[in-house]
Formats: C-alpha cells, structure tokens, sequence
C-alpha cells in the first residue's frame, strides 16, 4: 500500500477538503486527488463522497481511517528504529555486572533521556563481537584484543578506555582476609580460583598475569554461577579470586567477605571501546567523548598490563 496516498487520504479526512490537504502536504489538489483516487482503485471501495462545502468519509473510508492512522504511526516507529539519533543505541557490555555495565550506566545517569539498548552477548568471544560490530547490529563493544594485538578489522575503530584494577575477593577464613592491600608477590601462595572461564581473550590474559608473577589461576571447572562461587569463597579457608574494582556483586551480609586492593603494582585489565568508522549515531559520539574524558581523568601509572596492551 503506497504510504503517500495512504497520508493524503487522512490528511483530507482530517480538513475535509482536498485543496486544504494538500497545502497542508505541500503538493497540488491534482496530485492529492491522483493518490486518493489510486487508492480506492487499490481497495475498490470509495472512500470520500463530495459535498457542496467538501468531501466526507463515506461509510468504508470511515472504515479505514483508524488503520489508516495507525499504519501512518507504524511507518513512523519504522523510520525511527534505524534513524541515527532516533533509534536506541544498541552497546555490548560483555557482562552486566562488569565495568563496562558500570560505565554505560553512569553516562546513562547523565543523559537520562537517551534512548539505549544495553545487551550481553551469549557466549561471544571477541571476534563474534567484532563481527556484529562490522555487521551493522551492535553500535559498539567492549573488548581487550589480546588475540588480535590490539588490531581491529578494516572499518572498525577502537580506542582503550577502562583500565579495570584487580581486587582480591576473599572469605573472612582467608588467611589474608584482614590485610589492608596485597602486593602480586605476596599471592605466589596463595592460589587464585577463577572457574568457567571459556572466551580466549580473559583466559590468556590470566595465563600472562601468571606467567609475569608466578601465581598459580585456576580457570578449569565449571561456573555454577556467581553466587555458588561467593557462597564457596565465604566457607573457605584458602579459595581467592580476583574482581574487577569496576564488577558489582551483592552477598549476604554474613558471608562477610572482603575485596582487598592488588598494589605495587596493581593489574588491569585493560578493555577497549569497538564501534564502526561510519556509525554516524550522535549518542555514539557523544559516549566515546566521554568515555575519553573519563579515561583522562582516571588512568594513572601504578599500573601492570601485559606486553600487548602497553
């Protein structure tokens, strides 16, 4: 069905005259009475009997005007879905109880009247979500691009912009449950236990963090989820594992558990925002500025990243 004749015939329905419709429309009465009288062949029905004073509805285009209305107000949610500045803004966050999450929810918190679409990839590693990305059907991700030396494909942009520091989350059993900090020499006793893990990206970055310091990460078994894992670290005397400073996680107040800064120096993982050279999305734009800002004003030099993120 031709939207533009489906737009005149409510247009004239509305001011009851074809010469009023279409200078509303901005075209000729000719023009609106050619796409009213396509219509109604396209329907075989008419739509609008002429008076002495204009047209009015007959007992069919009465019929047809609240679809016709509607069809109007769907064409319109139509446009606005794949209109830059109009439709959601659609980011990966990888996790929604990790930094990224974190991040995206505070420039939400600014920009309350932003539309977005915060989503989590199942099962994504990084060269499917830079794949989306290409696609067309994210707006941006979150990624570290250890496999890919920092390196994204032709048309895509990136840009390092959270450096996560790395707490040691410990039950109050743990013999270092009461330290203040912890330096990454101290932890060569202390295995860290970090099970589930299965995109390559954080799996080698923890084989490096290993390799640099001597500690021992377990990222062999199966995840029965975060609370099964907090639950675990609450009953133990020798379970650790590390949390990003920017991950949210809720216990139980008796679990008691502690989170214990890692410094001296203090390991990152360090994520990248991935978004398409083209994207012309204003709030796009407007992220990656404050993403860059934010970055600026929270990167410091106490830091350790393995050599491919330096």
């Amino acid at each position: 069905m031709d939207l533009d004749a489906v737009r005149t015939f409510v247009a004239v329905a509305e001011a009851g005259q074809f010469q009023a419709a279409a200078d509303d429309l901005g075209i000729t009465q000719q023009g609106a009475s050619k796409r009213v009288a396509s219509l109604e062949r396209e329907l075989g029905v008419q739509l609008f009997a002429r008076t002495a004073r204009g047209v009015r509805l007959t007992v069919d285009g009465q019929a047809l005007l609240p679809h016709a209305r509607e069809l109007l107000r769907a064409a319109e949610r139509a446009t606005a879905a794949v209109t830059p500045g109009r439709r959601a803004l659609r980011i990966d966050v990888v996790s929604r109880r990790i930094a990224p999450s974190n991040v995206l929810h505070a420039f939400y918190q600014q920009h309350p009247d932003i539309e977005l679409d915060v989503v989590a990839l199942p099962n994504a590693d990084a060269a499917a979500a830079l794949a989306e990305i290409g696609a067309g059907t994210l707006d941006a991700t979150f990624r570290s691009l250890r496999d890919s030396a920092r390196k994204v494909p032709t048309g895509l942009r990136s840009l390092r912009v959270i450096d996560d520091r790395h707490e040691l989350l410990v039950g109050p059993k743990h013999p270092l449950a009461n330290a203040k900090s912890v330096t990454l020499a101290e932890l060569t006793d202390h295995p860290i236990w970090m099970p589930g893990m299965s995109d390559p990206e954080p799996i080698g970055y923890y084989n490096d963090l290993a390799t640099a310091f001597g500690l021992t990460i377990d990222t062999i078994g199966p995840m029965f989820g975060i609370e099964a894992l907090l639950a675990e670290l609450a009953d133990s005397t020798q379970l650790a594992t590390f949390a990003g400073e920017g991950s949210r996680y809720l216990w139980p107040e008796s679990y008691d558990l502690r989170r214990i800064p890692v410094v001296n120096p203090t390991p990152v993982y360090p994520l990248s925002v991935i978004w398409r050279a083209d994207n012309p999305h204003p709030v796009l734009a407007n992220f990656l500025d404050y993403l860059q800002t934010r970055y600026r004003t929270t990167s410091s030099d106490d830091i350790w990243t393995p050599d491919w993120a330096r």
